[in-house]
């Protein structure tokens, strides 16, 4: 079955969801605050064991509401949903959609992006970096308190999202990611670049997107987010940009502009961000990520001198203006 859902975009409120009761969540996700209950018999069952807990079916006769508290579905209530033809719409905008294809936990998982007009889209090409002038367009891959490893494929026609696959395995972190996790539009870390200041080259991706904001947001969501900071981290000799923003929906979002208010706001949050993108390849036997500027988390005009950079390096990609050698989809 295809599942349909309206990409979220700006509307926290809708993305918040259920608690799913105990006992009820895989191994992996035993600690997660997760935005749908299982319903029996339908596909959601799997996205939700996969940690790909970001759909929601369309209206409450969906669940078994004896394992959903009362509040749960209040909750529920405020959701604009619907359903057609047997396919699942969460609707937040007339702007673009999600449709969700083949069998979570296989190989054959996507998330597609289709525009208003129902036509197919790339969530890295078609999807403008910019919101307006003092925010940017997030595209959330992975809700926080997942494991799945969901990516957009940079080398498959329209790059959709799919599950990051290594050694012949869907790949899944050790262990929960504690923020929303992503990608910005429209930037490439040119890996025939090399940074004058940490001495090595792009890791050939989008600029990564860590949100730290109070709700989980949705799996193919578009989000307004305000740029913080950025940590310079360095994987396997690569550089991997890693930019800290926040949902201008969250209710701190008004009292967080810099890497200072993130400190008085959210007290020892940076740490725990280096601490964990430092980390979580060792229980694989891998040695710990490092980062550069002395694992400082640089600032807010730092981070958008990297946006500008990283975007740039992307518009010479798209315009042929710098070879296509890494043999990345463009369209």
């Amino acid at each position: 079955m295809t599942l349909t859902s309206m990409i979220t975009t700006s509307k926290a409120s809708l993305a918040r969801g259920f608690k799913v009761p105990g006992g009820m969540a895989n191994r992996r996700n035993q600690s997660s605050g997760v935005l749908v209950a299982r319903s029996s018999g339908n596909t959601l069952d799997g996205l939700y064991a996969a940690g790909r807990n970001c759909l929601q079916p369309a209206s409450a006769a969906r669940f078994n509401a004896r394992s959903v508290n009362p509040a749960a579905l209040d909750r529920l209530s405020t959701l604009r949903t619907g359903a057609r033809n047997g396919q699942f719409w969460r609707l937040f905008s007339t702007t673009f959609k999600s449709e969700v294809a083949g069998e979570a936990d296989t190989t054959d998982f996507r998330v597609f992006f289709k525009d208003a007009s129902g036509s197919t889209i790339s969530p890295w090409h078609d999807i403008p970096l910019k919101a307006d002038d003092k925010t940017f367009n997030f595209i959330c891959e992975i809700p926080k308190e997942t494991s799945a490893k969901m990516e957009v494929a940079t080398d498959e026609k329209s790059t959709p999202i799919k599950q990051d696959i290594k050694k012949g395995n869907l790949r899944f972190y050790p262990y929960n990611i504690n923020w929303n996790y992503g990608l910005f539009p429209q930037t490439w870390e040119d890996p025939g670049h090399v940074d004058k200041d940490c001495d090595v080259a792009g890791d050939n991706d989008p600029v990564d997107v860590v949100e730290i904001g109070s709700a989980q947001l949705a799996m193919g969501g578009v989000y307004k987010v305000k740029v913080l900071g950025v940590y310079a981290m360095i994987d396997d000799g690569e550089l991997d940009w890693k930019v800290i923003t926040i949902n201008v929906d969250d209710p701190k979002a008004a009292s967080v502009n810099n890497v200072d208010d993130i400190e008085r706001e959210f007290p020892g949050e940076l740490e725990k961000i280096l601490i964990w993108f430092r980390d979580y390849k060792m229980p694989d036997g891998k040695p710990q990520n490092k980062f550069g500027y002395d694992n400082k988390c640089l600032d807010k005009d730092f981070a958008l001198k990297v946006l500008e950079e990283t975007h740039e390096f992307y518009n010479k990609l798209k315009s042929g203006a710098r070879e296509n050698t890494e043999e990345l989809s463009l369209e």
